[in-house]
């Protein structure tokens, strides 16, 4: 019989969409949804092409969906469009045109509003710019950039005429910079002298500068002027921004590309070997984009909308900017960290800004619950009227103190599971349309075909967890890893390679509803005594309990059992953990949950390792557990000392 995940956790409450938020949603109800889910299914290629009537065509598509060589499928084969186009062009013969686009607050305070015509004449002189420095169509350009209104600029400059980009956060070390512009061959990058984190100016240029040392294939380099700090500028190489966007014209027509063509590179770091790039291209990841957002965040006109996440991640490449401005919406922009100057800053842009929907991740919750309800509790957040979780499994009573403290009880949650491959927000529920539940995110988008299935592809039932799936091609996923077709196949289709499904490397379980819940990364189940567990679930008992503000949970190799767990844990501000709340929160979890879950270590500490898009780190905990070095790619860490504490701290 196939193994599978042993499903623990229950949960029972729903919330059904308020009856005022459902009456003007863009979905109002749970049949519509159920009407367009199957109609998506059964005839994607009428479903997408229905759908892809809104934007604007150069050329309309010859064929929806051509699967004939799949894994690389292709969408809207022979059609041309641009996605610069369709998020700025077609917004300035209306009113939109004069509607703010980027509403940007810098960390120090300093504040910008582009309106979508401001932004249009910005990003036509960024991408004459780009053709006078040498760039073009086809050519890759890196961008390593702080949070400033220029990067998504520089990114639609580069739609705009068909260059293809590949954004590399904004703090990364000169190894990771020197791997992507390496691997993608980039022509030009596009930086800045400084930008502000935690208030200090943290330099790029000369992490760049050094970085490029072992990069040949760079010719130029377009530096914006933000925090002022001395950069060195090499005659020929280098143009500051300032002074070579400054004089361009603002007349560029947008590049009629095919509908396949590569629209950017965003690489993902692996547990060992170089980081994948994957490779999105234009058509399909564009309606991919608005569409999702449009249902997704039920944007309406006079939506002013926020999405924390850095646009150096996939998160902010879609929900920061294209899918965003593909449908007009007003979209905040914020330069800094939730902690500076204090620990209201997120609550502060809120009030200032008249938010109404707040799109943010589950360890940045868990963070604000550990500071404590009276930050959000200072500040007017009635403008909220939607909230969104994204980035990994959020912890039900996580979940629940977003609804309670920071929506008052009146917003609906959307918990979005997808990927940098999916391109897109994959599941999730739809706010006007259905119950909302607390740790779930939902039911399948349109066109998404999931499935829950054991390690030899068969069925599970609802008393376990599984592999998640998706068994059908869908618009906005990636076409390959950029340079590496092989390795492609190999990650992505060949454990199902007899039923041609898309392994998405998740652990997941679905309800009586429908409703899948996602457990964690496949790599995280813990096998304790032939029992096959997911961590997610254990961290969301420990989270459960007052004692903890966040938890953390591994595996580690144990004589009897196979693999133990253990817990890293960290407490709300204010509290002194002793040696029997170990024992207490142990017992707490065999209650919640079963004995066979209780942990076997629960390690107390003041913070967890994690990736600066925000996600805890659990293999290098791993390795820890396990008392062994660390090994792999550490270049997304934010905080090399939280390793080092964890070390000195370990048990033996």
């Amino acid at each position: 019989m196939s193994e599978s995940i042993e499903h623990v956790l229950e949960e029972t409450r729903h919330f059904d969409p308020p009856a005022a938020f459902a009456a003007r949603a863009n979905l109002k109800s749970r049949a519509d949804y159920d009407r367009m889910y199957r109609e998506s299914i059964e005839n994607p290629e009428g479903f997408w092409g229905k759908v892809a009537e809104e934007f604007h065509w150069f050329k309309k598509w010859q064929r929806v969906l051509n699967a004939d060589a799949a894994p690389f499928y292709k969408w809207f084969e022979g059609g041309t469009t641009n996605l610069s186009y369709n998020c700025l062009d077609r917004h300035l013969d209306g009113p939109r045109k004069n509607k703010a686009a980027i509403l940007w607050e810098g960390e120090p305070g300093d504040q910008r509003t582009l309106t979508y015509q401001q932004l249009h004449r910005e990003v036509c002189k960024a991408a004459n710019a780009l053709k006078a420095l040498g760039v073009h169509k086809g050519d890759r350009v890196a961008i390593y950039m702080p949070m400033v209104p220029e990067l998504p600029i520089a990114m639609l400059a580069c739609a705009r005429i068909g260059a293809v980009h590949s954004v590399i956060f904004g703090g990364f070390s000169v190894n990771a910079i020197v791997d992507r512009v390496h691997d993608a061959a980039c022509k030009l990058i596009i930086t800045a002298d400084s930008g502000y984190r935690r208030g200090a100016v943290l330099p790029l240029k000369p992490v760049v500068d050094e970085a490029l040392k072992q990069c040949p294939t760079v010719e130029k380099v377009l530096v914006v002027k933000r925090g002022g700090n001395a950069v060195t500028m090499q005659a020929g190489r280098d143009h500051w921004w300032h002074e070579t966007v400054a004089p361009a014209s603002a007349v560029c027509p947008a590049e009629e590309l095919d509908a396949e063509h590569p629209l950017y590179i965003l690489y993902t770091s692996g547990s060992t070997g170089k980081p994948k790039g994957i490779l999105h291209t234009t058509a399909g990841y564009m309606i991919g984009a608005a569409v999702t957002a449009k249902y997704v965040f039920d944007l309406q006109e006079d939506d002013v909308y926020w999405c924390t996440a850095d646009i150096g991640w996939v998160t902010g490449h879609t929900y920061s900017v294209y899918g965003i401005f593909a449908n007009g919406t007003t979209s905040v922009m914020y330069e800094g960290t939730p902690n500076t100057p204090h620990e209201g800053r997120f609550w502060e842009i809120i009030e200032k800004y008249r938010v109404n929907i707040f799109y943010t991740a589950p360890t940045a919750i868990r963070t604000f619950i550990r500071w404590g309800d009276e930050w959000p509790n200072k500040y007017d957040l009635s403008s909220l009227r939607l909230l969104g979780s994204v980035g990994e499994p959020i912890n039900p009573e996580a979940w629940m103190w977003y609804h309670e403290v920071i929506g008052k009880g009146r917003c609906p949650i959307v918990d979005t599971w997808w990927q940098t491959e999916t391109g897109s927000i994959s599941i999730t529920t739809i706010p006007g349309a259905m119950p909302t539940k607390p740790g779930s995110a939902g039911l399948p988008f349109f066109g998404v075909k999931v499935a829950v299935v054991t390690e030899e592809g068969e069925a599970v039932d609802a008393k376990h967890s599984g592999t998640l799936v998706i068994q059908a091609p869908w618009p906005s996923m990636l076409r390959t890893l950029f340079g590496a077709d092989d390795r492609y196949k190999e990650v992505y289709w060949s454990k199902f390679a007899k039923q041609g499904w898309y392994l998405a490397g998740d652990g997941a379980f679905c309800d009586a509803n429908g409703y899948y819940m996602i457990i964690g990364r496949l790599d995280d189940v813990i096998k304790v005594s032939g029992h096959r567990l997911g961590t997610m679930e254990i961290e969301s008992a420990l989270v459960s309990h007052d004692l903890v503000a966040e938890a953390a949970v591994v595996g580690y190799p144990h004589d009897i059992k196979g693999q133990a767990i253990c817990a890293f844990v960290s407490v709300p501000r204010g509290i002194t953990p002793t040696e029997k709340d170990k024992d207490t929160l142990r017992n707490h979890v065999a209650t919640q949950l079963g004995p066979i879950a209780r942990p076997d270590q629960i390690r107390f500490t003041d913070s967890l390792p994690k990736t600066r898009s925000g996600k805890i780190m659990r293999r290098l905990l791993r390795d820890i557990a396990a008392g062994k070095e660390t090994k792999g790619d550490t270049t997304t860490l934010e905080d090399f000392t939280v390793l080092a504490k964890l070390r000195e701290h370990a048990e033996g």
